[in-house]
């Protein structure tokens, strides 16, 4: 693939670095309005910013990002992101994206976050996971509750896209030697 062996592999897809040749792709995801309801309140990307953002993504300590890639592809399809590392209280949040709509619906992104949840109990000793989805996301609040991911609440009315205000689902993991551990 010419960057190495891939750090995690699954069946159909691959985790490993993000790359300065991904960044167009990762800039034009970051600009697709559609994709921005789900995420976030869209704001025009700014291309400078985006660059600098990744290539100073490895001096944050506390945030992990991988690159998803298709088998045997250089070509990323989307990123999981493991933020707010906590190594006192063993947490972190966590979170992903496949890039364009075609690549949805295809089994990626339920493996990647597999990957993901299991790179975060074996190499970085975590025993929380959390994450944050908006309640107009019924397909990635799915995917997270096939994983185990359970509800915690909601915060209400609490971001404002595209002219509504849209509640903004906890939902969190808890790793399974440790459930019962208080």
């Amino acid at each position: 693939m010419g960057y190495g062996r891939p750090m995690l592999n699954g069946q159909k897809i691959t985790l490993g670095p993000i790359l300065p040749t991904d960044f167009p792709n990762l800039f034009r995801w970051g600009d697709d309005l559609e994709a921005a309801r789900l995420n976030e309140t869209y704001r025009p990307a700014i291309w400078k910013s985006q660059e600098e953002f990744w290539f100073h993504m490895g001096r944050d300590t506390s945030r992990v990002m991988f690159a998803i890639r298709k088998q045997g592809s250089a070509t990323i399809i989307g990123y999981v992101q493991i933020t707010n590392i906590d190594a006192v209280h063993h947490s972190a949040m966590i979170g992903l994206r496949i890039g364009d709509e075609a690549e949805r619906n295809k089994g990626y992104g339920k493996e990647a976050l597999e990957l993901a949840v299991d790179y975060c109990w074996k190499q970085l000793n975590l025993s929380r996971l959390s994450l944050n989805v908006f309640a107009n996301n019924p397909r990635a609040m799915a995917l997270y509750q096939a994983k185990g991911f359970e509800r915690e609440g909601a915060l209400r009315s609490a971001v404002f896209i595209d002219g509504e205000w849209l509640d903004v689902v906890v939902m969190s993991l808890l790793h399974p030697r440790r459930i019962n551990q208080k």
